[in-house]
C-alpha cells in the first residue's frame, strides 16, 4: 500500500520506518530539511536502538523517502497518516495549529484529486477534534464530503520514548475511532503483521483514551513516588513494597475497581485511606495524591446528589443501600451518606436491597447505620415493586440482577443508576441517567 506520513518527528519517523519495513511504500513529509535530508542519506533524525539500522534499510530498498512536496505525496499514495505536533500552550489547552494548517492544506490538494483518499489522524487531540474542526476544514478546503468522497478515521499511538520500535511491533491493541467500515478495513491491512486485538469505537472515544492512557500512566508514577516516599520515612524499602504491591495481578494490576460508577465505600476503603493520609501528615510529607483521593471521592457523592435531586421530585426510592452489591456491609456506604443527605433536606425515601435485612444488622454494622439514619426500619419495604410504585425518582445503588430486570420495565419514572447495571445504557429510554457514564 502507498502511504504518505505527515510529521518525521518521533511518531512519524517510527511509525514511516516499520510501516516501510512491513513492504509499504511510504513517503514521509515535513518542512525541516535538515530532517529530510537525513533521512533520504539513510540515517535516521531520531536517537533510539534500532530504528536506524531500519531507516538505512528502508532507504536503500527504496520503501522510504522524505520530501517537502505534501501534493505530490497525497497525489501518489492512497492513504495519508497525520503526525504532526501538538504541543501545550501556556494556559495548558493544547495548540492545535499544525494539524488544523495542514488539514486545510491536504483539503485543498483533496480538492483536485479523482480518486478516494483515506486520512488517519495520529496527532493527540482532545476528544471532538477530529469532528468538530478537522473535518469541517477538510470539507470546505477540498468541496468534498466525508465518507463519501474521502475517508477520516482516528488512529491513536501508543509509542515511549526509547522502546517505541518494540512498542510499534508489540502493541496491547490497535485502536480505530471510525464512522464508516471502510476505515476499519483498512487498518486491518495496514497493520496485518500485528498479532494485537484490532477495537473499533467512535472517533472521539479514541481520541480520550490517548489522553487516559497518558494520564493514568502518571497517576501510576506519583503513586508509586508517594508510597515510595512514604516507605523510606518509615524505614521500609518502597521498591520491595512495591514488588510485593504488583504480585497481586486479581486485584492491583488488573481491570478491578476501573469501572465508573459511584463513590468508594465500604468498611476497609474509607478508612485506610484516612489513616495513610493521617500517617504522612505525621511524617509531616504532603502526600498531594493521597490527600486528593476523599475529596475526589467527595465530589462524586456531590455529582449523585444534585442529579437525584435535579427531577425536582420529592419522593425517592433506592434500590440498594450496602456500599456494593451482593453483601449486607452498610458500613461508610456512600449510599447510606446520600440517604442520609436526601432524608436531612426533606426528601420521602424508601429503600429495598435484596441482601439487607434490618432485623438482622447487629454489631459494628447496626451502631453505624443506627448513628447515621436512626428509624431506618421504617423505611424499609418488601419489595422492588413498592419502592418503584410508590417513588418518583428510582435510585440504583449497587447491582442485582432483580434490580437489572426491574429498570428494563420502568417508564414513567427517572432512574438515576449509580452502578451502571445495564450494559448497553442507548438500549434504553431518556428517563435513564448516570453521574459517570
Amino acid at each position: 500500500m502507498k502511504i504518505s506520513i505527515f510529521g518525521l518527528g518521533y511518531v512519524g519517523t517510527v511509525t514511516a520506518a516499520c510501516l516501510a519495513r512491513e513492504g509499504h511504500e511510504v513517503i514521509g513529509i515535513d518542512i525541516n530539511r535538515e530532517k529530510i535530508d537525513t533521512i533520504n542519506a539513510g540515517k535516521c533524525p531520531i536517537v533510539e536502538e534500532k530504528i536506524g539500522e531500519i531507516i538505512a534499510e528502508v532507504v536503500g530498498r527504496r520503501q522510504l523517502e522524505a520530501s517537502f512536496d505534501s501534493k505530490s505525496a497525497i497525489n501518489h499514495t492512497d492513504v495519508s497518516m497525520i503526525c504532526v505536533g501538538t504541543p501545550s500552550q501556556d494556559n495548558g489547552d493544547t495548540d492545535l495549529s499544525f494539524v488544523l494548517r495542514l488539514s486545510e492544506k491536504i483539503g485543498q490538494v483533496l480538492k483536485n484529486k479523482s480518486s478516494f483518499h483515506t486520512l488517519i489522524y495520529r496527532s493527540t487531540v482532545p476528544p471532538g477534534t477530529t469532528e468538530e474542526q478537522v473535518i469541517p476544514r477538510l470539507e470546505e478546503s477540498s468541496g468534498k464530503k466525508v465518507y463519501v468522497d474521502f475517508d477520516v478515521c482516528f488512529n491513536p499511538e501508543f509509542l515511549r520514548e526509547g522502546s517505541s520500535v518494540s512498542d510499534f511491533y508489540n502493541p496491547p491493541f490497535t485502536i480505530v475511532g471510525q464512522q464508516s467500515r471502510a476505515a476499519q478495513q483498512l487498518l486491518g491491512r495496514i497493520y496485518s503483521f500485528l498479532h494485537a486485538p484490532l477495537h473499533v469505537t467512535n472517533i472521539k472515544t479514541a481520541e480520550m483514551l490517548k489522553y487516559v492512557c497518558n494520564s493514568y500512566h502518571a497517576l501510576k508514577i506519583c503513586f508509586a513516588n508517594e508510597i515510595g516516599s512514604l516507605a523510606r520515612k518509615l524505614g521500609i524499602d518502597g521498591f520491595e513494597l512495591m514488588r510485593l504491591f504488583m504480585l497481586d495481578d486479581k486485584q492491583n494490576l488488573s481491570g478491578m475497581y476501573l469501572k465508573p460508577g459511584f463513590a468508594y465505600g465500604g468498611s476497609c476503603l474509607p478508612k485506610d485511606v484516612r489513616a495513610l493520609n493521617y500517617l504522612a501528615k505525621r511524617l509531616d510529607y504532603p502526600a498531594p495524591l493521597l490527600n486528593a483521593v476523599p475529596l475526589s471521592n467527595n465530589e462524586h457523592l456531590e455529582q449523585g446528589y444534585k442529579l437525584i435531586t435535579s427531577f425536582n421530585a420529592r419522593k425517592i426510592g433506592f434500590l440498594g443501600l450496602s456500599f456494593k452489591g451482593g453483601t449486607d456491609d452498610l458500613r461508610e456506604s456512600p449510599l447510606v451518606l446520600l440517604a442520609e443527605r436526601l432524608i436531612g433536606k426533606g426528601y420521602e425515601l424508601l429503600i429495598y436491597d435484596i441482601n439487607v435485612n434490618v432485623a438482622r444488622i447487629f454489631g459494628a454494622n447496626k451502631a453505624y447505620i443506627e448513628a447515621e439514619i436512626p428509624h431506618i426500619e421504617k423505611l424499609f419495604v418488601n419489595s422492588i415493586d413498592d419502592v418503584i410504585f410508590n417513588s418518583e425518582v428510582i435510585v440504583i445503588g449497587n447491582y442485582d440482577k432483580q434490580y437489572a430486570d426491574a429498570v428494563r420495565k420502568i417508564k414513567d419514572r427517572e432512574i438515576v443508576d449509580l452502578s451502571r447495571i445495564i450494559e448497553d445504557p442507548s438500549s434504553l429510554r431518556d428517563n435513564y441517567h448516570g453521574i459517570c457514564w
